[in-house]
C-alpha cells in the first residue's frame, strides 16, 4: 500500500464533473507532480485532499487513515500542508510573524503566549522560544534574512511566493501540497527554487506533490507525472514518458514537446 493515496476520488459542480475518479498513490519522500490544461481538475484535487472540499465519491488516505471529512486544520495536523495557486500570506504582517503563524498548529500557548513569571521564563515564552528557532532556521534555508523584518505585502511576487513554501514548511509536514509554486517567479528564482524543493524532501523528509505549468520544473524534479484533462486520468509515469505520451501532447503540452 503507498505511504499516501487518493482513491477513486469524485466531485462535481452544479453537474460537470470537476474530477472523475482519479486514483493514484504517492510512496514516502516521492517528488510526484500532476498536470494539466487550465481547467483540469489539479487544484481541485489539492481541494479535496486538504478538505476545502469534501468528495461526492472515494478516499484520501495517509499512513492508513481516511482523511475525508476532516476539517481542514484536522487535516493540517495529520501532517498535510499546503500552499495556493493565488498567494494566501498576510500582507501587513512581516515575513517572520507569517511563518510564525505557519507555526500555529503546533502551538499549545497561543501564537503569541510568551511571558516571564517571577523572572523565570513561563511555559509560554520557552514554548515561543523554540518555535521562532525552528522558524529562523527556515529563513536561513530559503535565504530570506533579509527580508525577515518587512511586511510581506512590500515584497515582490516571486519572494512572496517563496514565503508561502517557507509558512508551509513551519508546520513540519509529512506532506506539502504545492500549487504552482514557481508562478510569477523569474528563470532565476525558478531555478532555485527548483533545488529548494529537492532540499525540502531530502533534508526535511517531505513527500511532495507538486502542480507545476513549468515543464521544465517537472521535468527536472519529479519522480513520477500524473496527466489529467477535464477532471480524468490520462496517464501516469515516469516524466519523460508522460511528456511523450499522445494524449498529454494533445491536451496539454503541444506538438513541439516530441522533438
Amino acid at each position: 500500500m503507498a505511504y499516501f493515496s487518493v482513491e477513486n476520488l469524485s466531485i462535481s459542480f452544479g453537474g460537470l464533473k470537476a474530477v472523475n475518479d482519479i486514483s493514484f498513490g504517492v510512496e514516502q519522500n516521492e517528488i510526484f507532480s500532476i498536470i494539466g490544461p487550465n481547467g483540469s481538475g489539479k487544484t481541485t484535487i489539492f481541494n479535496l485532499i486538504s478538505g476545502i472540499y469534501r468528495p461526492d465519491a472515494g478516499a484520501v488516505i495517509l499512513d492508513g487513515k481516511n482523511l475525508v471529512g476532516k476539517t481542514p486544520d484536522r487535516i493540517a495536523k495529520t501532517g498535510i500542508a499546503r500552499t495556493f495557486q493565488n498567494i494566501e500570506l498576510f500582507a501587513n504582517a512581516t515575513v517572520m510573524d507569517n511563518l510564525m503563524l505557519g507555526r500555529h498548529i503546533n502551538m499549545k500557548t497561543g501564537i503569541f503566549g510568551g511571558a516571564f513569571m517571577f523572572g523565570k521564563r513561563s511555559p509560554a515564552a520557552r514554548e515561543e522560544i523554540h518555535h521562532r528557532e525552528k522558524v529562523e532556521q527556515i529563513i536561513d534555508f530559503l535565504e530570506l534574512q533579509s527580508v525577515r523584518d518587512q511586511f510581506v505585502g512590500s515584497l515582490a511576487y516571486g519572494k512572496r511566493k517563496l514565503v508561502e513554501v517557507g509558512r508551509a514548511l513551519a508546520l513540519e509536514p509529512k506532506i506539502m501540497l504545492l500549487d504552482e509554486p514557481s508562478a510569477g517567479m523569474n528563470t532565476e528564482e525558478k531555478d532555485d527554487l527548483t533545488i529548494w524543493i529537492k532540499d525540502i524532501r531530502e533534508d526535511y523528509k517531505v513527500t511532495i506533490l507538486l502542480i507545476e505549468h513549468d515543464m521544465n520544473m517537472i521535468m527536472g524534479i519529479s519522480d513520477r507525472v500524473f496527466a489529467m484533462n477535464q477532471g480524468q486520468k490520462i496517464t501516469m509515469g515516469a516524466p519523460q514518458e508522460v511528456q511523450r505520451h499522445p494524449e498529454v501532447i494533445k491536451a496539454y503540452l503541444g506538438e513541439e514537446a516530441i522533438n
